[in-house]
Protein backbone atom coordinates (compact mmCIF):
# COMPACT_ATOMS: atom_id res chain seq x y z
CA UNK A 1 0.00 0.00 0.00
CA UNK A 2 3.03 2.37 1.02
CA UNK A 3 4.37 1.90 -2.53
CA UNK A 4 0.84 2.05 -4.78
CA UNK A 5 0.74 5.52 -2.29
CA UNK A 6 4.05 6.36 -3.29
CA UNK A 7 3.36 6.08 -7.04
CA UNK A 8 -0.10 7.93 -6.58
CA UNK A 9 1.95 10.96 -5.63
CA UNK A 10 -0.82 12.70 -3.81
CA UNK A 11 -1.48 14.00 -0.31
CA UNK A 12 -3.19 10.41 0.73
CA UNK A 13 -4.44 7.20 -1.23
CA UNK A 14 -7.18 5.64 0.62
CA UNK A 15 -7.05 1.79 0.63
CA UNK A 16 -10.54 -0.51 1.18
CA UNK A 17 -11.29 -4.09 1.99
CA UNK A 18 -14.81 -5.28 2.55
CA UNK A 19 -15.34 -6.60 6.09
CA UNK A 20 -17.70 -10.01 6.94
CA UNK A 21 -20.15 -7.39 9.01
CA UNK A 22 -20.43 -5.38 5.86
CA UNK A 23 -18.10 -2.24 6.87
CA UNK A 24 -15.16 -2.06 5.42
CA UNK A 25 -11.37 -1.60 6.83
CA UNK A 26 -10.07 1.80 5.65
CA UNK A 27 -6.41 3.24 5.83
CA UNK A 28 -5.06 6.49 4.61
CA UNK A 29 -1.26 6.62 3.22
CA UNK A 30 0.67 9.88 1.89
CA UNK A 31 3.26 9.09 -0.38
CA UNK A 32 5.90 8.42 2.58
CA UNK A 33 3.65 7.35 6.25
CA UNK A 34 0.53 5.99 6.89
CA UNK A 35 -1.35 8.24 9.01
CA UNK A 36 -4.41 7.54 11.67
CA UNK A 37 -7.01 9.93 10.82
CA UNK A 38 -7.74 11.34 6.76
CA UNK A 39 -10.93 13.21 5.99
CA UNK A 40 -10.78 13.99 2.25
CA UNK A 41 -10.06 10.32 1.35
CA UNK A 42 -12.49 8.79 3.34
CA UNK A 43 -15.35 11.46 1.51
CA UNK A 44 -13.45 9.67 -1.51
CA UNK A 45 -14.33 6.46 -0.68
CA UNK A 46 -17.92 6.49 0.70
CA UNK A 47 -18.41 8.72 -2.95
CA UNK A 48 -17.07 5.47 -4.84
CA UNK A 49 -18.45 3.16 -2.89
CA UNK A 50 -21.82 4.68 -3.82
CA UNK A 51 -21.04 5.54 -7.14
CA UNK A 52 -20.12 2.27 -8.14
CA UNK A 53 -23.18 0.41 -6.44
CA UNK A 54 -20.82 -1.38 -4.03
CA UNK A 55 -23.40 0.33 -1.79
CA UNK A 56 -27.08 1.15 -2.08
CA UNK A 57 -27.11 4.95 -2.32
CA UNK A 58 -29.28 5.14 0.48
CA UNK A 59 -26.96 2.94 2.33
CA UNK A 60 -24.78 4.50 5.34
CA UNK A 61 -21.08 3.85 4.75
CA UNK A 62 -19.24 2.56 7.71
CA UNK A 63 -15.46 2.11 8.08
CA UNK A 64 -12.97 0.83 10.79
CA UNK A 65 -9.56 2.53 10.63
CA UNK A 66 -6.63 3.64 13.06
CA UNK A 67 -9.07 6.30 14.34
CA UNK A 68 -12.20 3.69 15.16
CA UNK A 69 -15.09 3.68 13.98
CA UNK A 70 -16.27 5.94 11.36
CA UNK A 71 -19.20 6.91 9.35
CA UNK A 72 -20.38 8.80 5.90
CA UNK A 73 -23.76 9.32 4.98
CA UNK A 74 -25.52 10.85 1.93
CA UNK A 75 -27.42 14.42 2.94
CA UNK A 76 -28.80 15.51 -0.40
CA UNK A 77 -25.78 16.80 -2.98
CA UNK A 78 -23.80 16.71 0.50
CA UNK A 79 -21.56 13.70 1.56
CA UNK A 80 -21.62 14.32 5.50
CA UNK A 81 -18.96 12.26 8.22
CA UNK A 82 -18.58 11.53 11.47
CA UNK A 83 -15.84 11.72 13.10
CA UNK A 84 -14.04 12.12 16.48
CA UNK A 85 -13.45 15.66 17.83
CA UNK A 86 -9.14 15.75 18.43
CA UNK A 87 -9.26 19.33 20.03
CA UNK A 88 -5.62 20.54 21.24
CA UNK A 89 -4.25 21.47 24.56
CA UNK A 90 -2.36 24.63 24.80
CA UNK A 91 1.71 24.47 24.87
CA UNK A 92 4.18 26.89 24.44
CA UNK A 93 5.60 26.92 21.24
CA UNK A 94 8.73 25.81 20.47
CA UNK A 95 11.52 28.86 19.39
CA UNK A 96 11.70 27.38 15.62
CA UNK A 97 8.13 27.40 15.24
CA UNK A 98 7.67 30.85 14.53
CA UNK A 99 11.26 31.14 12.40
CA UNK A 100 9.88 28.30 10.82
CA UNK A 101 6.42 30.38 9.69
CA UNK A 102 8.21 33.77 9.91
CA UNK A 103 5.28 35.21 12.43
CA UNK A 104 3.79 35.03 16.11
CA UNK A 105 1.42 32.94 17.00
CA UNK A 106 -1.27 34.37 19.34
CA UNK A 107 -1.95 30.35 20.56
CA UNK A 108 -0.21 27.77 20.09
CA UNK A 109 -1.62 23.95 21.25
CA UNK A 110 -1.59 20.84 20.18
CA UNK A 111 -3.34 16.95 20.22
CA UNK A 112 -2.32 13.68 19.56
CA UNK A 113 -1.42 14.36 15.79
CA UNK A 114 -0.88 17.72 14.97
CA UNK A 115 0.66 21.93 16.21
CA UNK A 116 -2.60 24.51 15.79
CA UNK A 117 -1.70 27.76 16.17
CA UNK A 118 -3.75 30.77 15.56
CA UNK A 119 -2.51 34.34 13.85
CA UNK A 120 -3.50 37.34 13.99
CA UNK A 121 -5.88 37.36 11.22
CA UNK A 122 -6.68 36.01 7.71
CA UNK A 123 -4.11 37.52 5.32
CA UNK A 124 -1.69 36.71 8.34
CA UNK A 125 -3.02 33.03 7.71
CA UNK A 126 -2.46 33.82 3.71
CA UNK A 127 0.81 35.26 3.35
CA UNK A 128 2.65 32.17 5.51
CA UNK A 129 5.82 31.32 3.87
CA UNK A 130 6.94 28.35 5.74
CA UNK A 131 10.22 27.06 5.82
CA UNK A 132 9.29 23.37 5.91
CA UNK A 133 12.65 22.57 6.93
CA UNK A 134 11.93 23.65 10.47
CA UNK A 135 8.30 22.72 10.52
CA UNK A 136 9.36 19.43 9.93
CA UNK A 137 11.39 18.74 12.93
CA UNK A 138 8.65 20.55 15.27
CA UNK A 139 7.40 16.50 15.99
CA UNK A 140 3.80 15.42 14.86
CA UNK A 141 2.06 15.18 11.70
CA UNK A 142 2.08 18.36 10.62
CA UNK A 143 1.08 22.56 11.21
CA UNK A 144 -2.33 24.04 10.94
CA UNK A 145 -2.33 27.85 10.87
CA UNK A 146 -5.69 29.35 11.49
CA UNK A 147 -7.50 32.73 11.77
CA UNK A 148 -10.48 34.04 12.23
CA UNK A 149 -12.76 34.86 8.60
CA UNK A 150 -12.37 38.07 7.29
CA UNK A 151 -16.00 37.30 5.30
CA UNK A 152 -19.31 36.74 7.57
CA UNK A 153 -20.03 33.76 5.12
CA UNK A 154 -17.33 31.99 6.93
CA UNK A 155 -16.20 31.35 10.39
CA UNK A 156 -12.35 30.73 10.30
CA UNK A 157 -9.67 30.10 7.77
CA UNK A 158 -6.88 27.70 8.34
CA UNK A 159 -3.86 26.51 6.34
CA UNK A 160 -2.05 22.62 6.77
CA UNK A 161 1.51 22.01 6.29
CA UNK A 162 3.12 18.39 6.66
CA UNK A 163 6.33 18.21 5.80
CA UNK A 164 6.96 15.31 8.25
CA UNK A 165 4.85 13.14 6.40
CA UNK A 166 5.45 14.06 2.96
CA UNK A 167 2.74 16.69 2.27
CA UNK A 168 4.65 19.74 2.07
CA UNK A 169 0.73 22.00 2.00
CA UNK A 170 -2.37 19.85 1.50
CA UNK A 171 -5.47 21.43 -0.41
CA UNK A 172 -8.06 20.59 2.19
CA UNK A 173 -7.71 18.59 5.21
CA UNK A 174 -11.34 16.97 6.89
CA UNK A 175 -8.66 15.34 9.78
CA UNK A 176 -7.49 19.26 10.52
CA UNK A 177 -11.29 20.31 11.33
CA UNK A 178 -11.47 17.62 13.85
CA UNK A 179 -9.09 20.29 15.74
CA UNK A 180 -10.56 23.42 14.26
CA UNK A 181 -13.93 23.02 14.75
CA UNK A 182 -13.66 22.19 18.34
CA UNK A 183 -11.40 25.01 18.87
CA UNK A 184 -13.31 27.75 17.18
CA UNK A 185 -16.62 26.21 18.25
CA UNK A 186 -15.39 27.42 21.69
CA UNK A 187 -14.39 30.76 21.10
CA UNK A 188 -17.31 31.78 18.77
CA UNK A 189 -19.83 30.02 21.24
CA UNK A 190 -21.20 28.14 17.98
CA UNK A 191 -22.00 24.43 17.48
CA UNK A 192 -22.11 24.89 13.51
CA UNK A 193 -18.87 26.38 11.72
CA UNK A 194 -18.01 27.05 8.31
CA UNK A 195 -13.99 26.83 7.42
CA UNK A 196 -12.25 27.73 4.22
CA UNK A 197 -8.92 26.38 3.84
CA UNK A 198 -6.96 28.84 2.30
CA UNK A 199 -4.37 26.62 0.27
CA UNK A 200 -3.77 27.23 -3.26
CA UNK A 201 -6.84 24.94 -4.77
CA UNK A 202 -8.43 26.00 -1.40
CA UNK A 203 -11.94 24.40 -0.18
CA UNK A 204 -14.53 24.84 2.21
CA UNK A 205 -15.57 22.19 5.08
CA UNK A 206 -18.79 22.30 6.72
CA UNK A 207 -18.22 21.30 10.53
CA UNK A 208 -20.94 20.30 13.39
CA UNK A 209 -19.72 19.89 16.88
CA UNK A 210 -21.94 16.86 18.25
CA UNK A 211 -20.39 15.94 21.88
CA UNK A 212 -17.35 14.41 21.23
CA UNK A 213 -17.95 14.23 17.68
CA UNK A 214 -17.23 16.21 15.05
CA UNK A 215 -19.42 16.09 11.92
CA UNK A 216 -17.87 17.08 8.21
CA UNK A 217 -19.87 17.71 5.47
CA UNK A 218 -18.56 17.86 2.01
CA UNK A 219 -18.98 17.13 -1.92
CA UNK A 220 -16.83 14.88 -4.24
CA UNK A 221 -16.75 13.77 -7.84
CA UNK A 222 -14.92 10.95 -9.79
CA UNK A 223 -12.44 12.57 -12.12
CA UNK A 224 -10.36 9.61 -12.92
CA UNK A 225 -10.72 5.99 -13.16
CA UNK A 226 -7.79 3.27 -14.00
CA UNK A 227 -6.40 -0.07 -13.94
CA UNK A 228 -2.78 -1.03 -11.51
CA UNK A 229 -1.24 -3.46 -13.31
Amino acid sequence: MQAVAAEMNVAETAFLVRRADGAFDLRWFTPTVEVDLCGHATLASAHILWETGVLPAADEARFQTKSGALRAWRDGSTIRMDFPAEPVTAQHAPAAMEEALGVSPSFAGRNRMDWLVELADEAAVRQVRPRLHLLRDLGGRGVIVTARAASPERDFVSRFFAPAAGVDEDPVTGSAHCALAPYWGAKLGKSALVGYQASPRGGTVHCTLVGNRVHLGGTAITVLRADLL
